[in-house]
């Protein structure tokens, strides 16, 4: 008996995955539960588990390759290895003879646009249907003509629905933050997808045609008939031919010179979507970070009081940062702009305080969200932080654990890094950077004092949170780790 391996559903916004890696090869045995593959989604990297034990008779999608979720990637037989499947091998292996050129033709687009892949499958899945509509030539045309009107009743809705299957997660979001129509772009990708480029550049077509406008209606002005023609310049927005050019901006000139000694490597999926996010965040944010010395002497004690307590009988390893989230808790109740976002010309305030702690990863940088934050105890953010850590680095993360965040921390200290500027995480308005925490001199009371000394560096969106304000917010937090003061 054989079992589907089928691409799951991590989270409700996620329509598509990505393999990374196969953990398991054609003929190997597997368990019930045992790692299987795994894979890459817009939210989280994660391993997947076998469905059944068996043997791992066939992988139908191969490293690299981006499907819909509920595509079968492999399959399992439960029987165990059969010689029997050798033979019906020689039909399809005709087959691939004879649509090898084509595969060939074909395979470059696959590298270069993997997260398309999904377009070919609906293509693969209509293949048969119009195999079986000639077997009956006069009856057969009349009813996919009269599934027509049907399908095209909500004509807007199913375009909408077909621009929506092509395009990535991250096209839709920056679509909803930009507040863009995603039916109106005409996609340049394979099969029409709407790609990254397409919406950017859509969205600076738009602006620049809005700076456009009042140029055309000054000129416009002595004709009343012409009044509404400011309303043409939206029109170039959606032809494709400008999208090109983005493309070669952003890939740049070639950075070596021919015959110089090079290794490239493409870039894993994660690595990508950090790219596009910290660009993005880079393009949306006004980005001013200020800094803040803080004296963690007395926190430090006190951890080195509870340290041994919460290992002992919890099983927890106290660090500095539950300290450091439960004093951005105390500055987040008095700044509540720190825990918001920007929504077109409004600010939407978070009543939730879902604080993100940056993990890194051998292979990129993941962020887990502490979800209500302010309703832990010291020890539950202690228990809460250790765990997400754990988890991201073993790529047992759920896509719920990493999104939903009002505000980041991130810890370039823990590597010795003095202080950073690190870059905001949309659609949040700030982020905190913690530098190194290191005995140092400092001059207190007209004497040389040793004490335990640390940076703290706010990264926040200038439209809507001052410098004074970032300022107050930080010196709230260098309060509360000064004096050691933290709630249960």
């Amino acid at each position: 008996m054989s079992e589907e391996v089928k691409m799951p559903q991590m989270g409700e916004s996620i329509a598509e995955g990505t393999i990374v890696r196969w953990l398991k090869q054609v003929g190997e045995t597997v368990k019930r539960d045992e790692p299987l593959f795994e894979i890459s989604t817009d939210k989280v990297d994660a391993e997947i588990p076998a469905p059944a034990s068996g043997v791992l008779s066939e992988i139908k999608v191969k490293e690299g390759e981006t499907v819909e979720v509920n595509t079968v990637v492999a399959i399992i037989n439960g029987d165990g290895t059969r010689p029997a499947p050798v033979e019906p091998a020689k039909p399809v292996e005709a087959k691939k003879e004879d649509f090898s050129p084509q595969k060939e033709d074909f395979s470059p687009q696959k590298e270069d646009f993997s997260p398309q892949k999904e377009d070919f499958f609906p293509q693969a899945e209509a293949a048969p249907p119009a195999k079986e509509e000639p077997a009956s030539q006069p009856q057969s045309p009349a009813p996919p003509t009269a599934a027509a009107p049907e399908v095209s009743a909500p004509a807007e809705m199913s375009k909408e629905e077909l621009r929506r299957v092509r395009s990535s997660p991250l096209v839709r979001k920056i679509a909803e933050e930009h507040k863009v129509d995603i039916s109106q772009i005409e996609g340049t990708g394979i099969g029409g997808r709407i790609t990254k480029n397409d919406i950017l550049s859509f969205i600076e077509n738009r602006a620049e045609a809005a700076r456009v406008a009042p140029v055309e209606v000054e000129r416009a002005a002595p004709a009343p008939a012409e009044a509404p023609a400011p309303a043409e310049p939206a029109k170039p927005a959606r032809a494709p031919q400008p999208l090109r050019a983005p493309a070669e901006a952003e890939v740049g000139p070639q950075p070596f010179a021919d015959g110089d000694r090079v290794e490239i490597e493409p870039m894993s999926v994660m690595r990508r979507r950090i790219a596009e996010r910290m660009v993005e965040s880079r393009r949306i944010s006004a980005h001013v970070t200020s800094f803040m010395e803080v004296d963690f002497t007395r926190t430090a004690k006190l951890r080195d009081q509870l340290k041994g307590e919460y290992l002992s009988r919890d099983g927890v390893r106290l660090t500095f940062m539950p300290f450091i989230i439960k004093a951005v808790i105390e500055g987040i109740k008095k700044w509540p702009i720190i825990n918001s976002s920007v929504w077109g010309d409004q600010i939407v305030y978070k009543k939730d305080i879902n604080i993100g702690v940056a993990v890194a990863l051998d292979w990129g940088l993941i962020v887990p969200v502490v979800r209500n934050a302010d309703e832990k105890s010291l020890l539950g953010i202690a228990r809460a932080v250790n765990d997400l850590g754990e988890r991201a680095r073993s790529k047992q993360l759920k896509p719920d654990e990493v999104q939903g965040g009002t505000f980041t921390i991130t810890n370039p200290g823990v590597f010795g890094g003095l202080i950073g500027t690190p870059i905001i995480n949309q659609p949040q308005v700030a982020i905190l950077g913690i530098g190194v925490i290191k005995k140092r001199p400092v001059v207190i009371d007209d004497a040389i004092a040793i004490r335990q000394i640390g940076l703290l560096g706010l990264s926040f969106d200038h439209r809507i949170i001052d410098g004074a304000v970032a300022d107050q917010f930080l010196a709230d937090i260098r309060d509360v780790i000064e004096a050691a003061e933290y709630t249960s």
